[in-house]
């Protein structure tokens, strides 16, 4: 039985590759832009293919796209929350619009996404589902240029951790956060935002600069990047988390690693501050 993938964000990168996979699977993609006219994917058909518009900050377009999958094809199996961008520059260079709009995009669009998807699969026969947030390596490590793209990931990555627990079993609706590391595609090249206006106390720091060396040589090749997300789409059991790139896996462990020796450091404090007499319930 085919399952039915409803994907944000697929104009290119991780998105249009994703979509592809899963025509080529065998699968049917519902795919998802602001523009969906822009969108082309080879092997389409009517049984296997629909393209929406879904801007992820407009609770309409969310509501009509979903309504849309649903009246097409009946369910709803996997929604990868993969929309989102990046901003890059030194913290106090970014406006606060910049920050709003990186929070709207990459935070709150991607929970009213999610409120939708659980929605669905909760009332669906028979029940249940994916929902597959890509985050970041980001959204586990703070990168230098990115803290406000990174704070939208981390926060993803808790809510979805938290939720995660508060589903019933029997609802059957999974979770993974999919952590990509550097991968070829145009999220440092033409869709990064960067910072309006320089500021005089960070001339050691160019973002645009940084990036635009860093644009086409990361180890990620984003049609492997792809094929990983739908390979963890369709495990029965898929991880709540995961990283994809050799250099996010490194960076992980090493983080892993620090994390272990830092908390291990100061356990005498962490342990000195319970109410004298206290038991922890067994």
């Amino acid at each position: 039985m085919p399952k039915v993938f409803l994907i944000t964000g697929t104009s290119t990168g991780f998105g249009k590759h994703l979509v592809q996979e899963v025509i080529d699977q065998g699968d049917i993609a519902i795919a998802t832009a602001r523009n969906p006219s822009t969108l082309s994917f080879a092997n389409t058909t009517p049984k296997n293919y629909h393209a929406v518009k879904l801007d992820v900050t407009d609770p309409g377009d969310i509501q009509l796209a979903f309504a849309t999958a649903f009246d097409l094809f009946g369910r709803i199996d996997v929604v990868v929350n993969n929309a989102g961008y990046g901003l890059s520059g030194p913290f106090e260079e970014l406006s606060d619009t910049q920050i709003k709009t990186q929070m709207d995009v990459n935070f709150f669009g991607l929970i009213a996404v999610t409120r939708k998807a659980m929605e669905v699969m909760r009332d669906q026969k028979p029940i249940g589902g994916l929902i597959q947030q890509v985050t970041s390596i980001g959204g586990q490590r703070g990168v230098p240029m990115f803290s406000i793209y990174c704070a939208s990931k981390w926060a993803v990555e808790g809510f979805t951790e938290a939720i995660s627990n508060e589903v019933k079993p029997e609802w059957n609706i999974k979770f993974t956060c999919v952590e990509p590391g550097g991968f070829r595609t145009d999220w440092a090249g033409r869709s990064m935002s960067f910072a309006d206006q320089r500021h005089p106390a960070y001339d050691h720091i160019d973002a645009k600069k940084s990036m635009g060396e860093r644009n086409g040589t990361q180890p990620g090749d984003p049609i492997k990047g792809a094929r990983a997300m739908y390979e963890l789409a369709v495990m029965k059991d898929p991880p709540l988390r995961v990283v994809i790139g050799s250099d996010a896996y490194k960076a992980i462990m090493g983080k892993i690693e620090a994390y272990g020796e830092n908390y291990k450091k100061y356990e005498k404090i962490s342990n000195s501050t319970d109410v004298d007499g206290y038991q922890a319930p067994s």
